[in-house]
């Protein structure tokens, strides 16, 4: 094959690849000519279906997203001075004043934090879920609707375990409201699209794709079930909906990977009905405990342990007094299933009893020296213990 032949065979695949993907009119090169080809009205259909699809996400999504900012008042305090040029500027001065409010007198000032996050109204009622980060610590709450009207709003209830937070308007016309989808059918590759207000920006939409399910150990809350994105989530997003091109919430928006790019997190949506419906109920949320402390099943304990997989969470201590020991649990004792469905590890285990209701009685299957056994555990109430405030490790988008 001469040169020639070769580059003309080259310029070929590489036009035959593009007139294929229906971008346009292309050229491809065959037997020294070169022909027009012209997508066929199915592809262009297609694709002004798709582009049709996530204008009406948009449209309809967007009306419910909305901009939070707080209020927190101290006594006395103000930001520490920021050294350097133009730290003298009046300029400077005035706007650090207007945003932190002047302390530093001994009298109760308001810090006002503008924009900070993103939320999204889930009932008509004024109920909006966002971030337990986004309202840490705030005494009070701005909501900035889609309209441009800003409302103040009153905490109903937090969670920092799955940093969450429900926040309640009291609107005076009525409400969009976006709808909460079923997270738990939720495939990679879908379709999904960020909702917020990054750097301030507000109703700013963002397209990508559901990446993974299912992480856990990133280190931003105790109950991690995240749902991986690509969709650009900046500073601010926090709190804002992840949608599916049916126009459903799929999760909330809660925390970026900062040493890394299109990599954001969000609380599966399933999981935010659950802690939405007690805050709203109970003003807090009850989880359900056993009683024990687990560990990860590794090849060489399944080796070990004479087991068949690593399917399945290892109880490492048994707590006194706890549901687990009243039941007769030991430490190695491997849960293979709980209330009838199969463990895969450690972190379906503790999302599933703290799901449990306490006070009910749920068949737990284990295996004990080789040999499955299955025994009856009464769920209790988790005791008040000590939980982070804001999410740890990555920094959260907010």
């Amino acid at each position: 094959m001469t040169a020639q032949t070769a580059r003309t065979a080259l310029m070929a695949s590489v036009l035959f690849a593009f007139a294929g993907l229906g971008f346009g009119v292309y050229g491809f090169v065959a037997s020294g000519r070169v022909r027009t080809v012209v997508p066929s009205a199915n592809a262009t259909a297609t694709a002004d279906a798709l582009q049709a699809a996530f204008v009406s996400v948009a449209e309809r999504v967007r009306p419910a997203v909305v901009n939070i900012g707080t209020v927190q008042m101290a006594r006395g305090r103000r930001p520490p001075a920021i050294p350097g040029p133009g730290t003298d500027d009046p300029f400077f001065k005035d706007f650090f004043d207007q945003f932190f409010g002047r302390g530093g007198s001994g009298r109760r000032e308001e810090f006002r934090r503008p924009g900070i996050g993103s939320g999204v109204i889930i009932d008509k009622r004024g109920y909006v879920l966002t971030n337990n980060h986004v309202i840490l610590g705030a005494d009070s709450v701005t909501v900035k609707l889609s309209s441009g009207d800003e409302l103040k709003g009153r905490i109903v209830g937090t969670d920092s375990k799955t940093d969450l937070a429900v926040v309640k308007l009291e609107a005076t016309k009525e409400l969009r409201v976006a709808k909460l989808g079923n997270s738990d059918t939720l495939r990679v590759g879908e379709w999904a699209i960020a909702i917020g207000n990054p750097f301030g920006l507000d109703q700013t939409v963002t397209v990508g794709v559901v990446s993974a399910t299912g992480r856990a150990e990133v280190g931003l809350a105790t109950y991690e079930n995240f749902i991986q994105t690509d969709a650009s989530i900046n500073p601010g997003n926090s709190g804002g909906p992840l949608v599916n091109l049916r126009g459903e919430v799929i999760g909330i928006n809660t925390a970026i990977l900062a040493s890394g790019q299109g990599i954001g997190f969000a609380i599966p949506a399933n999981m935010a009905k659950r802690v939405t419906e007690q805050l709203i109920d109970r003003g807090k949320v009850t989880r359900g405990w056993i009683g024990v402390s687990l560990q990860p099943l590794t090849e060489e304990l399944v080796q070990s342990l004479g087991l068949e997989n690593n399917r399945g969470a290892i109880v490492a201590r048994i707590h006194p007094g706890s549901p687990a020991e009243a039941a007769g649990l030991q430490p190695n004792d491997v849960i293979v299933k709980f209330g009838g469905v199969a463990v895969d590890d450690y972190h379906q285990l503790q999302r599933l009893s703290s799901d449990a209701e306490p006070g009910k009685t749920v068949p737990m299957e284990i295996v004990r020296n080789k040999q499955r056994k299955t025994v009856q555990l009464k769920i209790t109430e988790s005791p008040d213990t000590p939980a982070p405030t804001a999410p740890q490790g990555s920094p959260p988008s907010r």
